[in-house]
């Protein structure tokens, strides 16, 4: 009864804040301690007992009195800090104030003009006064928040547990302590585990959704500006543990269902330190963008003269003891959801792993020590299966194309060093539940078969990451010693080329580059393993078989249908055609029958820009290959590249036309061998070729001399051979590299924010508020 009382003072404490008729006075303190006292116990009932409309009210028709609210707030929490909370009244009226600013400054926010509230200065009359009469001058109500806030994030019995006896006579003195000595959980740069208190997890995880809230606004990055730099005295040791919380937190422990039984006080604080961390690892990224050119975005943001602090620090870790921290850490949170157990249930599945792969992009960008030591890890298998087991998982649902983006985007970055295609030929033993095809074979087959899946059974709105898909499967090709029969099955790369529509622009086949590189994926894992792989062999002829036969029979098919449907052709029919990026169509005019060939030209040209800007060509590293080599194999594939753009005249319609495809006498299309053979001779053939010439004569006469009719004999005959001096050549490895560029830091900035927005519901900090989030700027 005595609680519902003092909701009930509460809230008419709040009708008169925001009611017409009164003034309030600054000095009547009495009226003003009614928002902090201890007639609140939870966040909730600050968000239920304050709505957004009477917010919103006070702000337009009585914005003194909101004025004079915040700045009691602050100077409430200051006096908190500066008594370093010693009593219980000044932990209740600090964790109050920090609950009502949570609820008040989004919709502060949303007025333009009240952005530059906190950052103005105090008007004279209303300044605080000496005993001389003399006005104190006091900084600005933003840089006294944060410093707040930053202190009492390491106040003793408040938000860290005290390391000396409490006494009148020795307390601790939050402004004389080492905070460093504070820092929340051992981990990087700090070996002592501190004792775990639930109090303390619940106000650290208050502070920082505050903290969240005031560096949302984004606009003008006073807020992140002041924070991460040196004004801020407890950078370092709020970096570190902040780093260490996440990194130590094991959600599943020692006990079944023990998150059932217990309540887990830290996890709310781990989701938001990593929200926090992927705000301020991303502050410096967000200022730069407008201001230099991609090309030196990577320099400016991860050197030591950084001046964002937190990018420093992280750029400087190097030990490998805090780097395993660092990966074990991502391993075991990003494994979480994959968990299965006899016991349905019994471990707790975390649910900020999208957190979790923003803060490991972050991680390998800032500091490329870490990058290599992930690489070279073991350990690099375990960050990449829960990713695949995420892309699987999302690739039908359009609400999660970002995750499917990040994922694509972190694969494509870790694919361009050698260590990575090397590692994927590890056995892939454990078995994650996904609905792929079961298979016997190693990690590259685990990815390859992901990315089928993805490219044949997901959305229209993942077309943009095919290219990215292919240009992983070629980086890492040359380092794969083998595919199970599954992986390399000619189905993968029909219905890859299927799915780019290639099939469907027949004449325009022979000018398709972009696949016809991506074709010379499989016979450079011949030419660079030097062990010989039956499944290999056998499937390479059938892709290109299977190929060849399956334009001719689409052409004709195609011909049947059109022939058909010649006679009439509705305009529903042709405006869907026309609207597919390119396709053949049939339409007769009263005049004439003709064919309109939709290609694929002006579709390329507006998509084929993303993977090129953010990934660079380059040589890998090649003990036999030297700099001149090196040059020329870059002009030859240059060349190569732009051979076919110009050997094509273009049709009135913006597609090219094949010298070699025909019409028939009713004037539609059809396949020749000569058009098969004006694109089949620019396939990368040879080592196939090479391939079957030595081997199928040595399997005929095997055959034929011991009569063997098992095929198990042949596979030992091939198994215990060896190609070497048979092959041509390896070619210089060709691999593409991620490029920073201010397209991608944009996309990851407007992501990580839609992420943080979407799993703050508890409480509800941005529902019903009109604060953007992001801003897109036409160039």
């Amino acid at each position: 009864m005595g609680n519902t009382d003092s909701k009930i003072d509460f809230r008419v404490a709040v009708v008169q804040l925001t009611s017409r008729s009164q003034q309030i006075e600054s000095n009547d303190e009495s009226f003003w301690d009614q928002f902090w006292s201890d007639r609140i116990s939870s966040v909730q009932d600050i968000f239920a007992l304050v709505p957004a409309a009477e917010i919103r009210a006070l702000r337009e028709e009585l914005p003194s009195n909101l004025a004079i609210l915040c700045n009691k707030l602050v100077d409430r929490l200051q006096i908190a800090a500066d008594n370093s909370c010693q009593t219980q009244r000044d932990q209740t009226a600090a964790i109050n104030c920090v609950r009502l600013l949570t609820r008040l400054l989004p919709y502060i926010f949303e007025e333009p003009e009240w952005r530059g509230f906190f950052w103005s200065d105090i008007p004279t009359g209303q300044q605080q006064t000496t005993s001389n009469g003399e006005y104190v001058n006091k900084p600005p109500l933003a840089e006294r928040l944060l410093r707040t806030l930053a202190d009492l994030l390491f106040c003793p019995d408040f938000t860290v547990s005290s390391k000396k006896k409490k006494g009148p006579d020795n307390p601790e003195d939050i402004n004389t302590i080492d905070s460093c000595e504070y820092i929340w959980e051992a981990g990087v740069g700090f070996s002592q585990s501190p004792v775990h208190t639930p109090s303390n997890d619940r106000n650290r995880t208050e502070i920082l959704k505050l903290l969240l809230v005031s560096e949302l606004h984004s606009h003008s990055n006073k807020w992140l500006t002041y924070f991460t730099s040196g004004h801020n005295r407890q950078t370092l040791p709020l970096f570190t543990s902040l780093i260490n919380i996440v990194f130590s937190y094991d959600p599943v422990g020692y006990l079944p269902y023990n998150y059932l039984l217990f309540t887990d006080t830290r996890e709310p604080l781990v989701e938001v330190a990593a929200q926090l961390l992927c705000i301020t690892l991303d502050h410096n990224s967000s200022m730069l963008t407008d201001q230099v050119s991609s090309s030196t975005i990577n320099q400016m943001v991860t050197g030591d003269d950084c001046p964002n602090l937190f990018v420093n620090y992280l750029s400087r870790i190097h030990r490998d003891d805090d780097f395993n921290v660092l990966l074990r850490g991502f391993c075991r949170l990003l494994n979480n959801p994959l968990i299965q157990t006899y016991l349905p249930g019994s471990c707790k599945k975390i649910g900020f792993y999208q957190e979790l792969l923003i803060l490991f992009w972050k991680f390998c960008d800032r500091n490329k020590k870490f990058l290599y030591y992930v690489l070279k890890s073991s350990e690099v298998l375990d960050v990449l299966v829960p990713i695949l087991y995420f892309l699987n998982d999302a690739r039908s649902d359009t609400s999660k194309t970002g995750l499917m983006h990040i994922g694509v985007f972190i694969l494509l970055l870790l694919s361009g060093e050698r260590n990575f295609g090397v590692r994927l030929n590890k056995p892939y033993v454990t078995r994650v539940p996904m609905d792929i095809p079961v298979f016997t074979g190693t990690h590259a087959d685990l990815l390859i078969i992901v990315f089928h899946k993805i490219i044949v059974s997901a959305h229209q709105r993942l077309q943009p990451l095919y290219d990215c898909l292919l240009t992983i499967i070629v980086n890492i090709s040359p380092y794969l010693k083998t595919l199970s029969m599954v992986s390399s099955n000619a189905s993968l790369v029909y219905s890859i080329i299927r799915k780019r529509q290639v099939f469907f622009a027949l004449s325009n086949l022979a000018t398709d580059t972009q696949t016809i590189s991506k074709l010379s994926t499989k016979p450079s894992i011949s030419i660079s393993s030097t062990k010989s792989s039956p499944d290999k062999s056998d499937n390479k002829q059938n892709i290109f078989q299977n190929n060849s036969k399956s334009n001719i029979e689409e052409g004709s098919l195609l011909q049947k249908e059109q022939i058909k449907t010649a006679g009439g052709i509705n305009n529903a029919m042709i405006t869907t055609l026309a609207e597919t990026p390119y396709a053949i169509c049939g339409i007769n005019t009263k005049d004439e029958r003709r064919i309109l060939l939709f290609t694929k030209e002006t579709y390329w040209k507006k998509h084929s820009k993303t993977i090129h800007k953010m990934t660079e060509r380059t040589l890998a590293a090649s003990p036999n290959m030297d700099d001149h080599q090196r040059v020329r194999s870059d002009g030859d594939n240059e060349t190569s590249a732009n051979l076919t753009q110009s050997s094509s005249p273009t049709s009135q319609h913006g597609g090219t036309i094949s010298n070699t495809s025909q019409l028939s006498d009713s004037g539609i299309w059809s396949p020749t061998s000569q058009w098969v053979q004006s694109w089949k001779s620019k396939l990368p053939l040879q080592t196939i070729t090479r391939l079957l010439q030595v081997l199928v004569p040595q399997v005929e006469k095997i055959c034929m001399d011991r009569g063997l009719t098992d095929e198990s004999e042949i596979i030992k005959f091939l198994q215990h051979g060896t190609l070497v001096g048979l092959l041509p050549v390896p070619h210089p490895i060709l691999i593409r590299k991620y490029q920073p560029n201010s397209g991608t830091v944009m996309w990851f900035r407007t992501y990580m924010w839609g992420v943080i927005y979407l799993r703050n519901v508890d409480p509800p900090i941005w529902y019903d508020t009109d604060v953007k989030l992001f801003e897109i700027q036409r160039v």
